[in-house]
């Protein structure tokens, strides 16, 4: 039997933050302001598994009046949410992933972070993919507020 969930999730650019993107810090300027790392690639797929599970969001597993979530390395989280997806019966079969941010530009850290989703999805790398796009400078990556990320993935029992 197969799931398909999808997600989506979205953090806002300031100073003073670390960039954290698929586990990997990439250098830039700005950061993503979240509760946790505000890793936005990671929260996608984390929404994406529960969705196919119809397990809720991550909010309603890890939220952000918990202060034990405060600053987390969201692959924890990741970690976590799988162990509850492996616990109902379910593995990936895939996931695809699209981040859409003005800049930095991503394409250096791609394989680093399939690599490390594949790692806390105890899978093939081949099974992970991600992209990045602009928006063209439109709307909110594009006029680098913040950035988004949409993930699909197929669950199989």
């Amino acid at each position: 039997m197969y799931k398909i969930g999808y997600g989506y999730d979205v953090h806002r650019l300031v100073e003073n933050r670390r960039l954290v993107l698929g586990g990997v810090e990439i250098p830039y300027h700005l950061g993503l302001l979240g509760h946790s790392d505000a890793d936005v690639l990671i929260h996608s797929v984390i929404d994406a598994l529960f969705g196919a599970l119809a397990l809720g969001d991550i909010g309603a597993h890890f939220p952000d009046t918990d202060d034990s979530f405060k600053e987390i390395d969201s692959r924890i989280l990741l970690r976590k949410a799988y162990e509850i997806v492996k616990n109902k019966g379910y593995q990936l079969n895939n996931l695809d992933v699209t981040v859409c941010a003005q800049n930095p530009k991503l394409s250096p850290y791609i394989i680093q972070m399939r690599q490390n989703i594949a790692s806390d999805l105890d899978c093939d790398i081949d099974l992970i993919s991600i992209k990045a796009t602009t928006e063209e400078k439109l709307g909110i990556s594009g006029k680098e507020e913040g950035m988004t990320a949409h993930t699909v993935v197929m669950l199989v029992k």
